[in-house]
C-alpha cells in the first residue's frame, strides 16, 4: 500500500476540513472479518480528492448523492470525485482483523479461551478499521457506535452516550481528534473504577489477569491521581477530555498509546510475578508519559510526522519530570540517565542518525522510522537543558500559552518556539538549529592539570563534535568534585560552543584543592557523552562505590560503558570495573542496567576464552550482591537475574528450578522460572521434553511466548531449523510469538550451530520483511539479526544487502545500524589482538 506523502497531505489538508466521523462497528460475529460503517462530513474547495481504507471487501460507497463503484479502490486509496462544498461519504465494508498489533487486533486468551479486541489506529492505521482521511492535521469529533456479543464490556475514547442495551454501545461525541488516536476495547473485560477530581477513572485487563491487576490497583490509581494533580498544577488547561480510562491489552507493539479517555498499555504492565521496582517505576513513568500526551500530541497535535518531536519529546520529558516530583519514584531521573538516555545516545551515533525535529517527513512509512532514542531520550534531554537554560517559569509559561492558542488543533515547531520565545523574551532560533536541527552528540572532556601542593591550575571543559555532524552547542552543566570520601562541590557553568573552538576554561577553579575525581554534566542537565580527565578515570573504582547520589553513580557508570563501546577502553577494565562496584550497589536500576548493557559487549566484543572469562567475573560479582541483599526485595531479585544470566553452573541453576537451595525471600515464579529454564536450555543442560512440560504447567499467554523462545534457543539443528521458518515465513502466528522465536535463535554459545544461518539472514530476510506490518517486521528484523557474528564475511554480506534497491525502509535502517555495531565490535577486537602482540 502507498505510504501517504507529505506533499499529499498537505494539498488534502488544504482542500478539505472534516466535520465529524460518524463510525459504526459490528463486532458481533467469530469469523476473521468485521463490518465497518463510516460516515464522514466534509467540506472541499477542490472538486477531488481521496480517502484510505483497507478492507477486505468494500461493500458499498456512496458520496452526496451518488454511489461510488467500489471498483475505483486502488490500494488503499478510493478516488471521490465531483465534491461539492459540503458533502457526506458513506462507506461499508468488511474488515480483516489482525494479529500483528494494528488495526483491530484479535487475541483468544489460551488460558480461558476467551476473545478480546482492541483498536490502535497508529500511525496511518485508522484506515484498517473504517474509511479515512488518515492525517494527524484533519482532526473531527467522533461518533462511535459498536454492535458485540452481550456479554462483552466496550469501551471507547468517548463517554457512553447512554446505558447500552444488550449487545449495543453507542459513545458520545468525543472533542476533535486525529484518527490515529481512534480506540475502542471490546470483550469479556475485568474492569476496576474509581474517580478522582471529577475525572472517572478506569483500568481494565482480561479477565485471566484479574487478580494480578486487582493486587496492583491502589498503585496504578495512585500514580494515576498523582500524575493527573500534578499536570493541573503545571497547565492550566484542564484535562480535556472526560473519562480516563486506561486498558491493559494483550500483544501490544508499544509500550503504550496515547488515546484520548481510552490509554492502551501493553498488559506485561499486569505483572504475574515478583518485579523490581525499577519495573514498577518503568509503569508509573508510563502512566504519566501517556498522561503528558493528553495536552502535547491529543490537545495540540503536529501538523506531520517532521514534528515527532512535539509529541515524543515532550512526553518522554514531563513523564520522567512527573514521575520524579510526584510520585514515590522520585529518582526517575537516574533511571532516565542510565536507560533511556544510553538508548539515545546510541542511536544518535549510528548512520541512521537524525535531527530531533528534521526539516522533512517524506512520508508516514518514514515517520515510523523516527519513532527513536532520538525522538524520545535525546529530545526529552534537550527540553530539560532547555529549562536549565530559560528558567521553569518562562518554560512552563510558553507551553500554557501554546496549549490556549492552538487547543484541539495542530502546531509546529514555529508555532511552539514563538510561544517560548515570547514568554522567555529570548530568540531561540539559533538555540533550534543547532540543538534540534542537527544530528549527532558532543564530547564533553574534561582536562586537568595540578600543581605540586595538590590545586588546580587549569580545569577546562573541551567540546568536540564528529567529522560528519560537526556542530557544537551550547550546554548548561553542572561540574561535579568529588573528594575520596564521596563528598562533592557542585560548580555550574555554560560551555559557549564558539569559543576557543569549543574549549571553555574554568577560572573559577584555579588555585582550589584538586578533587579525587572530577565529573562533567553532573546532575544531567545536558545531552552529551563525557570522559573523564586521566586521573579522574582512574579514580572511578576508588570512588564509585562510595558515592551517595546515584545519579552521579550511573553517569560514571555510562560513561565507563560509553568509552568502552567506542573502543577506547577495553572490556576487562569495565569487567573489573563491575567486580569491584557492584557487589556494594544499592540502586536497582543501576545494578539491572550495568549488566544488561556491560552483557552486549562481553558477547560481543570478546572471542570466546575471554568471554567465558569475564562472564565468571560477572557471576560472581552477581553472587557477592545476591549474598548481601535483603531478602525478598528488588535488589536480591535483580542480583539473581544476573547471576543466573552469566552463570554456567548447570547443577545449581537446575537445582533452583526444582526448588532446591534457593536463596530465602527469593520466589521461583512464573517469570523467574522461565529465565532458569532458558539459561539451561542454552548451555544444552535441558530440552524440548523440559519445555513442554513447563509449557504445561503455565499455559498462559506469556507461557506460550517464553516457550516460543526457549524452542529457538534449542542448541540442535532441528530446533533452529524450525525456528528459523517462524522467523521467515510464518504469518499465522502472532507478532509476539515470532517476535519471542526470533528473540531465542541467537545464542553466543552457539556460534558454530548458527553458522549457516548468518548467509541465510540476508537472503530471507528481504522478502520477509514484505510479510508483516512494518512495525511487526522491523523488529523481528532487528532480533533475528546475526549480531554475534562478529566476523568481516558479516559485514561483507551486510553490504552486498544494503546495496540492493528493493529493501524496505525499515529493513535498510535496521541492517545499516545492525552493521555499524559489528563495526565497533571489530575495531575493539582488532585492539585487544593488537595489545596483546
Amino acid at each position: 500500500m502507498p505510504s501517504l506523502t507529505r506533499v499529499e497531505a498537505t494539498a488534502r489538508g488544504a482542500a478539505i476540513t472534516v466535520e465529524s466521523y460518524q463510525v459504526d462497528l459490528d463486532l458481533s460475529g467469530d469469523g476473521e472479518r468485521f463490518r465497518s460503517d463510516v460516515t464522514i462530513r466534509f467540506r472541499a474547495t477542490d472538486a477531488e480528492t481521496f480517502v484510505e481504507v483497507q478492507p477486505a471487501k468494500l461493500l458499498a460507497v456512496r458520496l452526496n448523492d451518488r454511489d461510488v463503484d467500489p471498483a475505483t479502490l486502488a490500494g488503499n486509496r478510493l478516488p471521490l470525485t465531483g465534491l461539492a462544498g459540503t458533502n457526506t461519504l458513506t462507506v461499508s465494508a468488511e474488515m480483516a482483523y489482525s494479529n500483528t498489533g494494528d488495526g483491530i487486533h484479535r487475541f483468544v486468551d489460551p488460558l480461558d479461551g476467551e476473545t478480546y479486541l482492541y483498536a490502535m489506529s497508529f500511525l496511518d492505521n485508522a484506515q484498517r478499521i473504517f474509511a479515512a482521511f488518515d492525517q494527524p492535521d484533519l482532526k473531527a469529533p467522533f461518533t462511535v457506535s459498536v454492535t458485540a456479543p452481550p456479554h462483552w464490556v466496550v469501551a471507547a475514547n468517548g463517554q457512553l452516550a447512554a446505558t447500552p442495551r444488550p449487545g449495543r454501545w453507542e459513545f458520545a461525541p468525543t472533542a476533535p481528534l486525529a484518527t490515529y488516536f481512534v480506540s475502542l476495547v471490546a470483550g469479556p473485560w475485568h474492569v476496576r473504577r474509581d474517580e478522582h477530581d471529577g475525572i472517572p477513572l478506569g483500568l481494565y485487563c482480561r479477565r485471566s489477569q484479574a487478580a494480578h491487576l486487582d493486587a496492583d490497583a491502589d498503585e496504578i490509581f495512585t500514580v494515576t491521581r498523582q500524575c493527573l494533580d500534578r499536570f493541573h498544577q503545571l497547565f492550566a488547561e484542564r484535562y480535556p477530555f472526560g473519562k480516563y480510562d486506561q486498558a491493559f491489552v494483550p500483544e501490544f507493539n508499544a509500550g503504550a498509546m496515547e488515546n484520548p479517555g481510552l490509554v492502551t498499555l501493553r498488559d506485561d504492565y499486569i505483572f504475574r510475578s515478583a518485579v523490581t521496582d525499577t519495573e514498577r517505576e518503568r509503569r508509573a513513568t508510563t502512566i504519566a508519559h501517556e498522561m503528558a500526551h493528553m495536552w502535547f500530541g491529543d490537545l495540540v497535535t503536529m501538523r506531520w510526522w517532521d514534528d515527532l518531536w512535539l509529541n515524543e519529546s515532550f512526553a518522554e520529558y514531563l513523564g520522567t519530570r512527573v514521575t520524579a516530583e510526584a510520585t514515590r519514584f522520585d529518582r526517575a531521573w537516574t533511571t532516565f540517565a542510565m536507560r533511556r538516555k544510553a538508548w539515545g545516545y546510541a542511536a544518535d551515533q549510528r548512520p541512521s542518525t537524525h535531527p530531533v525535529a528534521p526539516e522533512r517527513v517524506a512520508d508516514a512509512a518514514e515517520g515510523l522510522l523516527n519513532f527513536d532514542g532520538i525522538s524520545y531520550a535525546k529530545g526529552a534531554s534537550v527540553l530539560r537543558q532547555l529549562v536549565a537554560w530559560l528558567g521553569d517559569d518562562a518554560f512552563l509559561a510558553g507551553l500554557n500559552a501554546h496549549f490556549a492558542k492552538h487547543r484541539f488543533g495542530n502546531a509546529t515547531l514555529t508555532d511552539l518556539l514563538g510561544s517560548l520565545a515570547a514568554a522567555a523574551g529570548r530568540d531561540l532560533s539559533g538555540w533550534a538549529e543547532r540543538w534540534l536541527r542537527s544530528a549527532q552528540v558532543n564530547t564533553l572532556r574534561a582536562e586537568v592539570t595540578v600543581d605540586a601542593d595538590g590545586r588546580y591550575t587549569e580545569v577546562a571543559i573541551g567540546q568536540t563534535a564528529p567529522e560528519s555532524h560537526p556542530v557544537l552547542r551550547p550546554h548548561r552543566i553542572g561540574v561535579g568534585r568529588y573528594a575520596a570520601d564521596g563528598t562533592v562541590a557542585r560548580t555550574e557553568v555554560d560551555l559557549a560552543p564558539d569559543a576557543d573552538g569549543g574549549r571553555t576554561v574554568l577560572t573559577g577553579l584555579v588555585g582550589e584543592p584538586a578533587a579525587r575525581l572530577l565529573l562533567p554534566n553532573d546532575g544531567d542537565l545536558t545531552f552529551a557523552k563525557i570522559r573523564l580527565d586521566p586521573g579522574s578515570a582512574d579514580a572511578v573504582p576508588l570512588v564509585l562505590p562510595g558515592l551517595a547520589d546515584p545519579l552521579a553513580r550511573a553517569l560514571l557508570w555510562g560513561e565507563a560503558l560509553d568509552a568502552v563501546t567506542d573502543g577506547e577502553r577495553p572490556v576487562a577494565g569495565l569487567v573489573a570495573l563491575i567486580a569491584a562496584a557492584l557487589p556494594v550497589e544499592t540502586e536497582v536500576i543501576i545494578a539491572e542496567d550495568v549488566l544488561t548493557l556491560s552483557r552486549s559487549l562481553v558477547d560481543r566484543y570478546l572471542d570466546p576464552l575471554a568471554r567465558e572469562a569475564a562472564l565468571t567475573q560477572v557471576a560472581d560479582a552477581c553472587q557477592k550482591l545476591l549474598d548481601g541483599a535483603p531478602p525478598g526485595g528488588s535488589l536480591q531479585l535483580a542480583a539473581a537475574r544476573g547471576w543466573l544470566s552469566a552463570s554456567t553452573d548447570t547443577d545449581r541453576l537446575a537445582g533452583w528450578l526444582a526448588g532446591r537451595n534457593v536463596p530465602p525471600g527469593l520466589a521461583v515464579d512464573a517469570e523467574l522460572r522461565w529465565a532458569l529454564l532458558l539459561r539451561l536450555v542454552v548451555l544444552g543442560a535441558a530440552g524440548a521434553a523440559e519445555i513442554t512440560a513447563e509449557a504445561a504447567a503455565d499455559p498462559s499467554a506469556s507461557g506460550a511466548e517464553r516457550a516460543a523462545q526457549c524452542r529457538a534457543a534449542l542448541p540442535d539443528p532441528a530446533g533452529k531449523r524450525a525456528a528459523w521458518e517462524i522467523v521467515v515465513s510464518n504469518t499465522e502466528l502472532s507478532n509476539r510469538l515470532v517476535e519471542a522465536t526470533a528473540q531465542g535463535f541467537w545464542q553466543p554459545e552457539q556460534a558454530e550451530l548458527t553458522a549457516g544461518y548468518v548467509e541465510r539472514y540476508f537472503a530471507d530476510m528481504p522478502a520477509a520483511a514484505r510479510l508483516r506490518t512494518s512495525w511487526v517486521a522491523d523488529y523481528v528484523a532487528t532480533l533475528a539479526f546475526p549480531r554475534y557474528a562478529v566476523t568481516q564475511p558479516t559485514r561483507e554480506a551486510a553490504a552486498a544487502l544494503l546495496a540492493r534497491d528493493d529493501l524496505t525502509p525499515g529493513l535498510r535502517r535496521v541492517v545499516t545500524d545492525a552493521d555499524d555495531d559489528l563495526r565497533r565490535a571489530l575495531v575493539a577486537r582488532t585492539a585487544v589482538a593488537a595489545a596483546a602482540a
